[in-house]
């Protein structure tokens, strides 16, 4: 029988994209770590978009102007870098199932960079923008 949580007790937090930050960890110095790092970037904001109760538009446009300007100092191959910076724009005010298409374009172009558990991550965010 599990433990009863304390009524003063926090419940765990929820890492969004741990696969992605794990990958963009253990890979070395270059593409492969900044295209998941780019990629995970991507992912919080399209996941950030999404949220039924994320209606700041000021916030989400601030949020997409400092990752823009940090993902422009990223050497990233041209595809990575359009498909990253089309989700970052279109995590400020378009409809989720055109973010969610965007995102599978960035898994589309930024596949041969990931593993497994994080093309999985990207999937999974895709999908649920789509629905």
């Amino acid at each position: 029988m599990p433990a009863s949580l304390p009524p003063f007790a926090l419940p765990a937090p929820v890492f969004r994209f741990r696969h992605l930050a794990a990958l963009a960890g253990r890979a070395p110095i270059g593409g492969s770590r900044e295209v998941a790092l780019a990629c995970f970037v991507a992912a919080r904001l399209a996941a950030d978009a999404g949220a039924p109760a994320e209606s700041d538009t000021t916030g989400r446009a601030e949020r997409c102007a400092g990752a823009k300007a940090w993902i422009g100092t990223l050497a990233l191959p041209a595809a990575v870098r359009g498909a990253v910076a089309r989700c970052a724009d279109l995590s400020v005010q378009a409809a989720p199932g055109e973010l969610g298409r965007e995102v599978a374009g960035l898994l589309a172009a930024a596949t041969s960079y990931l593993d497994p558990q994080s093309r999985s991550e990207l999937t999974d965010l895709a999908l649920l923008l789509r629905a």
